[in-house]
Order: C-alpha cells, then structure tokens, then sequence
C-alpha cells in the first residue's frame, strides 16, 4: 500500500467557487488573515474593542492632526484620546465625507458644507469673485473671475473720471437687502440711490480720476442672489482631490454632474466649472485619481460607456479645464470606486473590477475577485458596501461582513490578475471607517471601535476536499500521528471523509505553544477534509498528514 504524505502551508486565502481548489486556499474560512508584521502563518483577526462610546450612530471618522473628528448623530466631535469636544450641532443625520486642505479641514453631509480651522466650526464662507475689472461708469470692462455658486457677492472695479456718479454694475436685479458697499482711493463713498432692477448704482459725490493712469480706483461690492447655486455644492455626498482642486459629485439633483473649485481654494465653484458626464441620467457612483488623470464611474445606464475620465487642458479663453472623456469601459458601477494602490478598482454587477490601460491607451476591464463573487455579489448591502485600505489589504465592509483583498498575494486567472482574499464578520456592521496613523477606526451605532490583539474571536479554516493525489483510488488514515504547527490558547482539529454530512473531533489542545499532534482514523474514503478552530483565536503555519492510498474505486 503506498503512502501519500500531504503538507498543507503557504495558505493565500479563501476560494468559494467550490471544494475542489487549491490545497493553499480554503473554501470556508472565517475571521482567519495573514498579518504580514507578526507571522508566517495565516492567524485569527484582532477582535472589535470600543475605543469611545457614541449615543447616536457614527456616520463619520476623520483625522485632524493628531485628533480624530467624528461625526455622530446631527453633532460633530473633536476626539482627542478617548475625550470628545463638541465641535457642531444640526447637521444631517447620514453618511458624511471630509477632506484637508491645507490647514483647514471641510466637511460635506449632502446638507451642510462647513469648515474648521482648528478653533471653529462654521459655513463655508465663499470667495467673492472680482467679475469684471477696468469697467467705465457707463458700463463694458474686462471680464475677470466667474460667478462663484457658494456666495451671493460680487466685485466690479471701474475707473474714475471726476465726473461720474452713476456707475453700471455688470448684472441687473441686484439683491434689495444689501446696500452695494462702494470704495474710492480704498476710502469709503455714500451711496445716495441704487437701481435694483438694472443694477445702477448713484454716488453721493463723483470719485476724482485715478493717480495711475489706467488702473482701476472705484470698488463696488454687491449681492445678487441665484436660487440653488449654493445648493449644488451643499447637496454633495463624494470628494475627490485631484490637480490642486477638489472635485465635488454625488448630489442627488444632479446625479451625473461633476464641479471642481478653483485652483488652492475650495471656497471658490466657478459657475461654469462643471461637468456632465454621459448623456442620461444614471448617477455617478465613485470617483477616485490615478494614472495622471481623474476617474468617474457611473451606475449602469442607457448609456454605452459608464467610466470616464478628466485630465487637465489649457484653453486660450478659461485657463486650465477639465473635458470630460468617455473611456473604453462599457461597464457600470454599483458599489464604490478606489485606487488601491495604483490599481483602479471599481464594483461592478458582477463584482471588483479593475481597470487596464491609462489615458494614452485604450482601457479594459480586468475580473478581480473571481475567489469570492458567489458569497460577494449576494450580500444584501453589496450596493451599499465600505471601501478601506489598511495594512496592505483592500477592506471591503458589507453589512457586517468583511472581504479582504491582498495587494501582497495575487496569482494570474485567464491571463488577467486577480487578489486573493481573506474572509471576516465583525461583530458588528460599521457604518463609517477611518485609518489614522495605522489604526483602522470603525464607526458603528453606539460608538468608535478599534481592532485589538487578545480579544476572543471565533475562528476557523478548512482545507479543500483533498484525494492525494489518487483520484482514482481508495484512502485510509490509521491514525498515525498528523502535526498542526499552530500556537492558540484552545485549538480543536476536526475532520470529514468525503460522503460524511458532519465533521468528526479529532482533538482538542489548549495552550498550544508550537505545534499540535493530532491522529485521524478513517477508513475507505476518496478524499478528506480538515478543520482548525476556535473559540479564541489561533495561528497556523502548517499541517502534516500522512495517508495510505488502496485499492482503486470501482465504479458501478
């Protein structure tokens, strides 16, 4: 009778497209990982451990230096250590996204576009545009800076002649509420009358011409207000930094159109610094930079193309542009959108998508996840899922659970790259997720949790049904001494012949410091199955079993 000694080690993750797989993968794992900085093996995760408690659910987690800033309930918190500092009260009871520009840090609730500096929390105050320059009292000029949607305020500077008291502003129906504020020589001037309607504005005494012939000396600050400007920014729920700018989207009246800000300044959204990307209305689902250019996705739609991307162009009328261009990618986003280390990643119908080619070739779409798409795309909360890079992985939280993608371990299916995946489920369902100098935050319903080393997590792994290497022929195990080399305070090994409906306990160790010898007695099998768990928590680094291969399977 021969003999067929199985070492089962180097495991990459979990494949659930069936039993018969890699005998490195596992097809039912769970709550098992590879922690690159700790181990060869594969190990249990660190288990959830309340960091600071929250009454109300955390929509949002964000780092401002050292501190965290959280957004619970309609309330926003400054965290230093475990102590919270209300920073904002009213805002919207959802989802939140935020983003640091320079030393200030802004945030968007699809309400509310607000900014803090470090002392205080308030309303995004806009810049006010100079929109025409070198204008006579009479009107015409050179027009400047555009309109911008988050202020009601504008400037127009004229030049002087010593006669004029009535100047022309460069718009009619100027807002009644706000007398137009008018300097000449930077010293202040009495308005004595102002036209609303057509926008004229009357001096108390003519402004003298100016010393410097040319340059302008007559400033006039005033309001005219454009329903919903404001609101177009206000409404959005995605940014995105990219080329000095910040790329607005997601708000739900305008689901396929994009707003940049002007350049350094996120207090500036020029009315015409706008893009619609595709022809129908199927919302933008994702944005993320990569490739020297920024990438849109879009939910699948009428449409043919649902990805596209902006690279900077310099225009001889508007400066620096962003067009719109349609890629080569037909296929829609459902989920989110992320560059994963310079892999363009998106979620599709069909699960993680990646995209090939940059914007000097033509892209396609390349399968990610073939390993775990028949548990993946099943999820209830697919459409809804969190996206986080952590410790070299691609954390993709759905609902409660959590699929793991390893930028470290990838392998080459029909010619295209794939992740291998890791398995958890959390004992709760996050709804906002921060890394923060190498700690992954978690916002949950009751407050922010952290991953901790020592906290009990039940665990487990499988190996795939194994025929050693004799499909054909019948197995024994006589009960010969097999070797775990695990660690865990409680390990229980179990088994399952091919044929069995449940697994059989072959042993169960404590405080198992290197390795755990375990015998299995089973007779007339075609293939076996192992299964290391527990309770607590363990690591595996390899398994040694020895089998004696028979008689061949006759088949009737």
């Amino acid at each position: 009778m021969a003999t067929v000694r199985r070492i089962y080690g180097g495991f990459r993750g979990v494949d659930f497209r069936g039993e018969e797989i890699s005998l490195q993968r596992s097809p039912d794992s769970l709550n098992m990982w590879r922690c690159y900085k700790t181990a060869q093996g594969i190990r249990t995760r660190p288990g959830l451990s309340l960091h600071t408690a929250f009454s109300q659910p955390v929509y949002g987690i964000y780092g401002f230096g050292s501190d965290l800033l959280v957004h619970s309930g309609e309330k926003l918190y400054r965290l230093t250590g475990k102590e919270a500092q209300v920073l904002g009260e009213g805002l919207k009871a959802g989802r939140s996204c935020g983003f640091s520009y320079g030393e200030k840090w802004y945030f968007l609730d699809g309400a509310h576009y607000l900014c803090y500096d470090g002392q205080t929390l308030a309303p995004v105050e806009g810049y006010i545009p100079t929109t025409t320059i070198g204008r006579a009292p009479a009107g015409s000029g050179t027009v400047l800076e555009d309109v911008n949607l988050l202020s009601d305020y504008r400037i127009n500077t004229f030049l002087g002649d010593g006669e004029s008291k009535v100047f022309h502003l460069d718009a009619e129906n100027i807002d009644k509420d706000f007398l137009p504020v008018v300097t000449a020589d930077g010293k202040a001037v009495t308005v004595s009358a102002a036209d609303w309607e057509k926008g004229i504005v009357t001096l108390a005494e003519a402004p003298k011409k100016p010393a410097t012939v040319g340059q302008d000396n007559v400033t006039i600050k005033f309001k005219r207000h454009i329903p919903g400007n404001r609101e177009k920014i206000l409404g959005c729920t995605m940014v995105q930094a990219f080329d000095n700018r910040v790329f607005f989207t997601g708000n739900p009246q305008y689901p396929n159109t994009l707003w940049h800000s002007s350049l350094q300044d996120p207090s500036y959204f020029s009315d015409l610094d706008y893009y619609r990307e595709g022809l129908d209305n199927a919302p933008i689902t994702g944005m993320t930079a990569g490739n020297n250019a920024l990438w849109v996705f879009r939910a699948p739609g009428n449409a043919g193309t649902h990805v596209f991307y902006h690279t900077p162009v310099l225009d001889a009328d508007y400066g620096k542009i962003y067009p719109s261009v349609h890629s080569s990618v037909a296929v829609g986003c459902v989920g989110k959108a992320v560059n994963f280390l310079d892999d363009m990643v998106f979620f599709s119908p069909r699960g993680m998508e990646g995209i090939s080619g940059d914007i000097t070739t033509e892209q396609g779409v390349t399968h990610r996840s073939s390993l775990v798409d028949r548990k993946l795309l099943a999820e209830p909360g697919y459409r809804d899922m969190l996206l986080e890079e952590w410790e070299g992985y691609l954390l993709i939280f759905v609902g409660d659970k959590v699929y793991l993608a390893d930028s470290r371990q990838v392998f080459t299916h029909e010619g295209h790259r794939e992740y291998e995946f890791y398995y958890w489920q959390l004992e709760k369902a996050p709804i906002s997720t921060r890394v923060q100098e190498g700690v992954l935050y978690l916002g949950m319903d009751d407050g922010v949790y952290t991953l901790e080393e020592g906290v009990a997590v039940p665990s487990w792994w499988t190996t795939p049904l194994d025929k050693f290497a004799q499909p054909g022929r019948w197995k024994t195990l006589d009960g010969q001494p097999a070797v775990a080399e695990a660690q865990g305070k409680r390990l229980e090994v179990s088994a399952k012949a091919g044929g069995e409906d449940r697994w059989t306990s072959v042993g169960i160790f404590d405080d198992v410091a290197d390795a755990a010898v375990f015998r299995v007695k089973k007779k007339k099998f075609k293939d076996l199955r192992l299964k290391f768990s527990s309770p607590k928590g363990f690591s595996l680094e390899t398994v040694t079993v020895t089998a004696q291969v028979g008689a061949p399977i006759k088949r009737v």
